[in-house]
């Protein structure tokens, strides 16, 4: 069976991506953009395509360990209504991404972009 495992995101010391296998399903972040506010941490549960609008779910909590906990509750939640097409729908969408990204790198067009003859 799959655990969730953690991964520093590189460009902030302060931030964590949640991974259930290789599909990014949360995030766990200090709060920023409030000067002088109390210290907090944000996270996010959920991923899309894979769900529907509103299934996602979310807070604050003023600690790491709090807001990793407030996360594995409603993982718990979340994860209960998913099926494996529900993961492989994420992992489609990334792939091709990652294909039309590189595409566009080289120069090629999609080819719904192409003038047709």
């Amino acid at each position: 069976m799959s655990v969730l495992t953690r991964r520093r995101y590189p460009e902030r010391q302060d931030c964590w991506h949640i991974y259930f296998d290789d599909v990014h399903v949360g995030t766990i972040a200090q709060c920023v953009g409030n000067p002088g506010a109390q210290e907090s941490w944000q996270w996010q549960c959920g991923f899309y395509p894979g769900s529907n609008p509103g299934e996602q779910r979310g807070g604050t909590a003023p600690t790491f360990e709090q807001a990793r906990a407030d996360f594995e509750v409603a993982w718990q939640k979340f994860s209960a209504k998913r099926t494996e097409a529900d993961y492989q729908g994420w992992r489609d969408q990334r792939d091709w991404t990652a294909r039309k990204y590189a595409m566009w790198e080289r120069g090629e067009r999609l080819p719904s972009q192409q003038a047709r003859a």
